[in-house]
């Protein structure tokens, strides 16, 4: 007997219930269950005979790795239930640790951590938000008052011959998989899918401000206005200390931020002056912005080649790239002080060789993988009040705070 096109479907449907109901032969996989003897913890003990290879494989010390589990411990512990035993944080924090330093995928790293996709693309957000929570307060300040900012302040005077400098401000393109069915929302102006990372740096290479989340259609520096420093510069809330005398000369400067070509021009913000009409002036002030403004260039870069995340796209939900970029940022921070010779070693950073009159570059943000903003096109017509600050530091750099060696690099 022959059956209908419809009796044909609702038998169909009828097996496919059916099959939806069975129950699972096993409740995992045979080698997940192993996991206290094939994986990477096992390698951990005897990596500890070799601190070498453990910092190549850790991106830290040993002692550096048990103060940063110590700190996390309270915040991803989980219970042990009577069907299996639960995730140590030891095995949460590494796993989370080498999603970052090396961006291999979920698939690839569940056979060296022995733990499924699913459960990784759990602990691994939950881990990064324990360790942005248990850093952030430490090694993540902005300044809230003046005297924070004039700190600030002294140290770029100190270490880049640049009074009154609150921070380098730069902005990258983190490379994402967007959310289905989002178009050309986040497509850059590189080629592909992104969210911006916005931050602000001090002289020591360290994060004092990060935003991520305006999506990397916003190409240029009108990104700033989207993050929360943005706004507030604007509004003149930052309690930016007023002009004052500078530390080695009678000269009165305010206290600015510095960018590149990406930016706009303000008072309380300077960028380079155009690439045309240059004289030798304008050529000492640009270089000398460069030197400060490119603390925030190396800080990306050394986070970038040490948390190789950043070199692939991030194939998580947004919320949870969110979180795995701030873990980054306050893990940058930490490590920079807790054992800096070996995150950042001296060849980590951009030099002059006075000798040579070359700039010898240090760590660079990836352009492929962690892009730079798009500057913008043509002139802009900035306030003249602005464009006064800037000729002020301009004149200043070009006679009282003249350095022996500028011209050499003009």
């Amino acid at each position: 007997m022959s059956l209908t096109q419809d009796e044909v479907m609702a038998v169909g449907i009828v097996i496919a219930l059916n099959e939806k109901k069975r129950k699972r032969s096993k409740w995992t996989k045979d080698w997940l269950l192993k996991r206290d003897q094939i994986s990477h913890t096992n390698l951990m003990k005897e990596l500890k005979l070799d601190p070498d290879e453990w910092r190549n494989y850790m991106r830290m010390d040993e002692s550096t790795y048990v103060e940063l589990l110590n700190m996390v411990t309270p915040f991803i512990t989980c219970k042990d239930t009577v069907m299996r035993k639960s995730i140590s944080p030891h095995e949460r924090l590494i796993a989370t640790l080498r999603f970052l330093a090396t961006g291999r995928s979920l698939q690839d790293l569940s056979f060296s951590a022995v733990m499924g996709t699913s459960t990784l693309s759990k602990i691994i957000p939950e881990t990064c938000v324990a360790i942005y929570k248990v850093l952030k307060k430490d090694y993540l300040k902005f300044p809230a008052t003046e005297k924070e900012w004039k700190t600030v302040g002294e140290q770029f005077e100190f270490r880049w011959n640049f009074p009154h400098c609150l921070g380098a401000v730069d902005g990258k393109h983190v490379w994402i998989t967007p959310p289905s069915e989002s178009g050309s929302y986040y497509w850059n102006y590189k080629g592909y899918n992104s969210l911006v990372l916005m931050a602000v740096v001090n002289a020591n290479y360290e994060f004092i401000m990060a935003d991520i989340g305006t999506n990397g259609r916003v190409s240029d520096g009108g990104v700033i206005d989207n993050t929360e420093f943005g706004k507030r510069l604007k509004d003149e809330k930052l309690c930016i200390p007023h002009e004052s005398v500078t530390a080695t000369s009678n000269c009165v400067l305010p206290y600015v931020f510095v960018g590149d070509e990406a930016f706009a021009l303000r008072t309380d913000f300077l960028k380079p002056y155009s690439q045309k009409d240059l004289h030798s002036e304008k050529r000492v002030f640009n270089y000398r912005l460069s030197r400060a403004r490119r603390v925030a260039e190396n800080a990306f870069g050394i986070m970038a080649s040490r948390f190789r995340i950043f070199h692939t796209c991030i194939n998580l939900k947004l919320t949870s790239i969110d979180k795995v970029v701030m873990a980054c940022v306050v893990l940058h921070n930490y490590l920079r002080k807790a054992c800096p010779s070996d995150y950042s070693p001296e060849d980590c950073f951009h030099r002059e060789d006075r000798i040579s009159k070359m700039i010898l570059p240090g760590l660079t943000a990836d352009p492929n993988y962690l892009a730079g903003l798009q500057h913008g096109q043509g002139s802009r017509n900035y306030p003249e009040i602005a464009k006064v600050v800037r000729d002020r530091f301009k004149d200043y750099f070009v006679n009282a705070g003249a350095v022996a060696w500028q011209k050499d690099f003009i």
